[in-house]
């Protein structure tokens, strides 16, 4: 079977930054092992896979080694194939999820996804992280997905070169590393999962999802910028409302081709 297949870089303007995503289209879902030998075949950090349902997608994402329940920058992918190639001047698309019903608008050259927010409580600090990252952490919050460390400065941060074999051991999906941003930005963070088969995702809408309710808090502003300074990087515009968080980015598109599977 042949099936449409695109790649594409997002939150960036440029090819080769940001964070690359495939996005897969299919007729139906086939089972998970095919789906998941798929994205490992494609070895990026997610691979999305649509199926259209009526007037909405359903949508499920998958690192090189397991499925995931959100991912970000390959939803931002997804409603940029949607709108930009498979239905040219569509403003809004609705996609199911494991996440629930997620929304996605254009404005502009810009993409605006409604994604759940993710609240974090702040715990002691985990045996052995500090050695992990090879940095002291000033606080350490947590939620069901992800540990969150706050770091001293942005300089911290982008130094960091922790022992991602240390980190798989961690009874959680991935690290989240942060600290307050350099202007522009109010935050700067990093995203380690291992455990996931991603050992740094280069730009997380989903660890944004934590972020962007924890620097709101903290800078006591709901409207947020964000920079993940992974080697590739990414500008992450965050709006908390509520229970739910608004990520803004832009998408550069790379490949588009069929796939034999």
């Amino acid at each position: 079977m042949r099936v449409p297949i695109f790649q594409l870089d997002a939150f960036t303007t440029r090819r080769c930054a940001g964070n690359a995503a495939s996005v897969v289209l299919l007729e139906r879902f086939p089972d998970d092992g095919l789906l998941g030998a798929i994205a490992a075949e494609n070895n990026l950090s997610e691979t999305a896979f649509l199926v259209p349902d009526r007037a909405r997608y359903r949508l499920r994402w998958f690192t090189p080694t397991v499925e995931v329940p959100l991912c970000g920058h390959a939803t931002l992918a997804s409603a940029a194939v949607v709108m930009e190639r498979l239905e040219p001047g569509r403003r809004r698309v609705v996609f199911e999820s494991l996440s629930g019903r997620l929304t996605v608008r254009r404005m502009g050259s810009h993409y605006v996804m409604d994604f759940p927010a993710r609240p974090s409580q702040l715990i002691a600090t985990p045996a052995g992280l500090a050695n992990a990252l090879g940095a002291v952490p000033v606080d350490v919050v947590a939620n069901e997905f992800n540990y969150m460390v706050l770091l001293d400065n942005a300089q911290v941060v982008r130094d960091l070169a922790p022992d991602l074999a240390a980190i798989a051991r961690f009874e959680t999906s991935g690290v989240i590393v942060t600290a307050a941003g350099e202007a522009p930005y109010d935050f700067v963070s990093r995203y380690f999962a291992p455990a996931k088969g991603v050992p740094e995702d280069p730009v997380t809408g989903a660890a944004h999802c934590m972020l962007a309710p924890y620097w709101a808090q903290r800078l006591a502003k709901t409207s947020l910028r964000g920079f993940q300074a992974s080697r590739r990087g990414g500008e992450v515009r965050c709006r908390l409302d509520g229970g739910r968080v608004e990520l803004c980015g832009e998408c550069a598109f790379y490949l588009e081709g069929t796939a034999e599977i």
